[in-house]
């Protein structure tokens, strides 16, 4: 089971718990931030102007992350050197062609693809060009995910003004009324907080955290890329694990 990210979830409370109580402090009521319809608008324009910049497989995969946040990718840095350190005693006591009966072992494709270089004698530079490659394209399809986000938290106060103006055409038709106009603009204006609020406290952090995890799943395949270069080198496994364990430290 892989961990959970406490302090994510901390901040997200204290965040919010800190908003609500310094509206109670001030004398307002909690009940007044809540308003369905300012939540709708806020959130439905911002999603729908995401999806319309975004290509369907990035912005599927940019919801699937949100996950991440809060229960981060499994990173089997350790499993990755141990196999590798394993591999390069095996290769230089009896070749490379000894590692075919190692693919078992592996699930990942990339993972896969690089010890089929590797076994096919594959040079050690180009080995690291055509994986550095897919890395590159890997890491390039994860930001573009990710970044759905980070879209969403510019265009959320946008929306949120968009909502409060709304609202106070609304309180303008109703100036008959000055016993409504009061409560009318306080609504108007929690879709501008809803704005606001979503986009700093929960749509750009969501994106850097997300940001985070990408770099380190990016420097495990890197690592993995070194370590494979190094067996095709014959260097001494030790220089190898050295080199390796320089990503996770």
């Amino acid at each position: 089971m892989r961990a959970i990210d406490k302090i994510s979830i901390v901040g997200l409370l204290l965040g919010i718990g800190a908003i609500l109580f310094g509206q109670v402090l001030e004398g307002g009521h909690v009940s007044s931030l809540i308003q369905p319809t300012a939540f709708l608008i806020v959130v439905g324009g911002t999603m729908g102007a995401v999806m319309l910049q975004s290509p369907l497989p990035a912005f599927v995969t940019g919801l699937r992350m949100l996950k991440w946040v809060f229960v981060p990718p499994a990173v089997a840095a350790e499993e990755i050197i141990d196999r590798t350190l394993a591999w390069s005693v095996l290769a230089r006591r009896e070749g490379l062609l000894a590692l075919e009966g190692q693919f078992p072992q592996l699930n990942d494709p990339f993972h896969i693809h690089g010890l089929q270089l590797l076994v096919d004698g594959a040079e050690p530079n180009n080995l690291r060009a055509v994986l550095e490659v897919q890395i590159d394209v890997y890491e390039a399809q994860m930001k573009l995910a990710a970044r759905i986000w980070e879209s969403a938290g510019g265009y959320s106060p946008t929306i949120g003004i968009l909502g409060a103006v709304m609202g106070l055409i609304h309180v303008m038709e109703n100036l008959t009324d000055p016993s409504r106009l009061g409560a009318g603009i306080a609504v108007a204006f929690v879709a501008t907080i809803y704005g606001v609020g979503l986009a700093n406290l929960v749509f750009l952090p969501v994106a850097k955290k997300l940001l985070v995890n990408i770099a380190r799943l990016v420097a495990l395949r890197e690592m993995y890329v070194d370590g494979l270069v190094g067996i095709a080198n014959g260097d001494n496994p030790r220089v190898i694990e050295g080199r390796m364990r320089g990503y996770v430290q």
